[in-house]
């Protein structure tokens, strides 16, 4: 995905979501199962309240889309292997889990289309009115508005993460590599996780007719994010990083610290 813009019009008087930019709390520990990486967390976005809300007042990034979320651009693949990994979930796809299936055995060109710069992303299609990811049901669906390969995982008992591209279960986290070389000539590798806000998109982010994470309207679970995701950040970072990461969080939540809480969040209004 491309990298933040240093800056862009704010959205947030129209939309109601906060600003882009406000202070942020940050911690940086050894990855305890790789020495040679340094994970560098937003303890304010892990510990926000912060949940999806498709399906529970959603929008849709685009006002043209309002019943797909954000699913209204199709997924980038990662690479071959992430592309790989899902295609043996959507030969297991039938009509009653995704709305658009072809009727027959599915070929790479049902579900797969290539951008204007040749990389490998889900087909976008018009259907019911509205342009979305081929993998997108709509509501009325006899299996289920939302995302076929998440409706797969449920009824297999799985994690989403397991059947979707990699940037869709990842959203809206955001992990970021970073190579470092220290003033003494050793090096590590940063790994960054904060909160993949509008800026993540690239330019085209600030266009978006509505998006949630910045947004209070979906900043109204209990449950901390970090929690809430454990699956996703342990994929992210690795189960050794994971649980030292939740003492981080822990601590900052001990705190009651008012400073760098997401203004977003309930505690911070």
């Amino acid at each position: 995905m491309p990298d933040q813009p240093a800056s862009g019009p704010s959205p947030s008087s129209a939309t109601g979501e906060v600003p882009l930019d406000f202070p942020r709390a940050w911690v940086e520990f050894t990855n305890p199962a790789d020495e040679t990486e340094v994970v560098k967390a937003d303890l304010t976005w892990l510990t926000s309240a912060y949940t999806c809300i498709f399906g529970q007042g959603c929008p849709g990034i685009y006002d043209t889309s309002p019943d797909v979320g954000c699913c209204a651009l199709g997924a980038h693949f990662a690479d071959r292997d992430d592309e790989r990994r899902v295609k043996g979930f959507v030969e297991q796809l039938g009509p009653d889990l995704w709305q658009q299936h072809p009727g027959r055995k599915v070929k790479r060109s049902d579900w797969v289309e290539k951008d204007e710069d040749g990389d490998a992303k889900t087909r976008v299609t018009t259907y019911d009115g509205q342009s979305a990811c081929v993998f997108a049901n709509r509501p009325g669906f006899a299996g289920g508005a939302g995302c076929a390969l998440h409706a797969l995982a449920l009824q297999q008992g799985r994690e989403p993460l397991e059947t979707k591209p990699d940037v869709c279960w990842q959203l809206p986290i955001r992990r970021l590599f970073r190579d470092v070389e220290r003033t003494d000539g050793s090096t590590y590798t940063e790994v960054t996780i904060t909160e993949y806000d509008r800026r993540g998109w690239g330019a085209g982010g600030h266009d978006l007719d509505w998006y949630c994470s910045g947004n209070p309207v979906a900043h109204v679970e209990v449950e901390p994010l970090y929690r809430r995701n454990a699956p996703e950040l342990t994929a992210l970072v690795g189960a050794a990083a994971y649980d030292e990461l939740v003492r981080h969080c822990e601590a900052h939540e001990r705190s009651r610290s008012a400073l760098a809480l997401h203004p977003a969040s309930p505690r911070a209004r």
